[in-house]
């Protein structure tokens, strides 16, 4: 496959791809949802405007958009698992049309996960986009544009079905937490993520229960859940994170959030999720990860536990008023904690719950292998 640079790409695409990298390298995009929300804006603008005569082209186009965008913010991986989503969506779209939906439907993968969903078919199947037949010509040398504009209609559906995932993924992973807690049970959680948020607030709708939440210093975003969750008519408590181990025993269940969630199960969360996780398995305690799909990415932790994490201002934890102090130490403020598969007993996703052992064929299923490495 021969490598597009960014540049070849038309310069309305690019202007929009350039103000997103200069977002994610200052940080004004943050959050995981957010940050795939505005890749897929930037692709569907950029699949919308592309020039291409077969389907290497335009692969090769979004790969190369990809690296620019993951390049600006590494540490952010829900882009690329964004871009690894469209690609796989590209590809299927592809040879649906190239080959019929007869010929497509006729092979038949035989592994263990599609016999299981023989007898428990996926409830978001995707409907097919249109019962019309397309005629594909690539690299016609009469009108190298009729590909494109073949193809480009369903390939906008398909972006917009990726689109739809994540503008709906709070209802779609809350959607059954009144099957995951009861009443008068107490849950901890920590720091403030919207998805854990939208799945308690959910909850509440059918249990009456109380949630302990740890205020996650030094960063405090533990106030915000708290008063979020209060308002929302929950019994809530906010405690330090150094109460979480002498409080785990009378608690029934931790339920966290991620920011990413690696193909070995293990997942990158806020800064003390490892504490609770930690606290949690001494003391037999469920932990429940609760993420869309979107996080999950086909990476591992292969650096040591600080290696692949962001770091917030270490003035937070030790400020320069400290005077000497400063001088003499090493201040790190690690912004995620690494937490290993082994504490963590399910993912619960916007397409069912997972446990950790189950997201390898989860990433195989959504991606493929060809753009593990973009």
């Amino acid at each position: 496959m021969s490598t597009v640079d960014i540049a070849t790409t038309p310069s309305g695409s690019q202007r929009s791809v350039e103000t997103l990298v200069s977002k994610l390298r200052r940080r004004q995009v943050v959050g995981s949802r957010d940050a795939a929300l505005e890749t897929v804006l930037v692709l569907r603008q950029v699949v919308s405007k592309a020039r291409f005569s077969n389907i290497d082209q335009l692969v090769a186009i979004i790969r190369s958009v990809g690296r620019r965008l993951v390049d600006a913010q590494p540490k952010e991986h829900s882009v690329g698992n964004t871009v690894r989503k469209v690609l796989h969506h590209i590809r299927e779209e592809y040879n649906t049309a190239s080959k019929g939906t007869a010929a497509s439907s006729s092979k038949v993968t035989y592994t263990i996960s599609n016999f299981v969903l023989q007898g428990q078919p996926r409830k978001q199947t995707v409907a097919p986009k249109s019962e019309a037949i397309i005629t594909l010509k690539e690299n016609d040398p009469d009108d190298p544009d009729s590909f494109s504009r073949a193809l480009k209609p369903v390939l906008m559906e398909a972006i917009q079905d990726v689109l739809d995932e994540l503008e709906t993924v709070y209802d779609n992973v809350s959607k059954n937490a009144k099957d995951h807690i009861h009443s008068d049970e107490i849950i901890l959680t920590i720091g403030h993520s919207r998805t854990v948020e939208s799945f308690l607030k959910q909850a509440a709708h059918y249990r009456s229960y109380t949630v302990i939440v740890a205020e996650t210093g030094p960063s405090y975003k533990g106030h915000e859940m708290a008063q979020s969750l209060s308002a929302a008519g929950i019994s809530t408590f906010l405690v330090p994170d150094s109460s979480i181990y002498a409080i785990m025993s009378r608690v029934n269940k931790v339920i966290i959030g991620a920011h990413a969630i690696l193909a070995n199960g293990g997942m990158f969360a806020i800064t003390g999720s490892l504490l609770a996780a930690t606290a949690a398995r001494v003391h037999s305690t469920p932990v429940v990860v609760c993420a869309g799909q979107f996080k999950f990415t086909p990476l591992w932790n292969l650096y040591h536990d600080f290696g692949a994490l962001d770091f917030a201002d270490p003035s937070s934890v030790l400020g320069f008023e400290e005077g000497s102090l400063v001088d003499n130490v090493d201040v790190l403020n690690p912004y995620y904690d690494y937490v290993g598969p082994e504490l963590v007993d399910v993912f619960i996703t916007n397409d069912g719950d997972h446990p950790p052992s189950s997201v390898y064929r989860l990433i195989k299923e959504s991606y493929d292998d060809d753009d593990h490495e973009l």
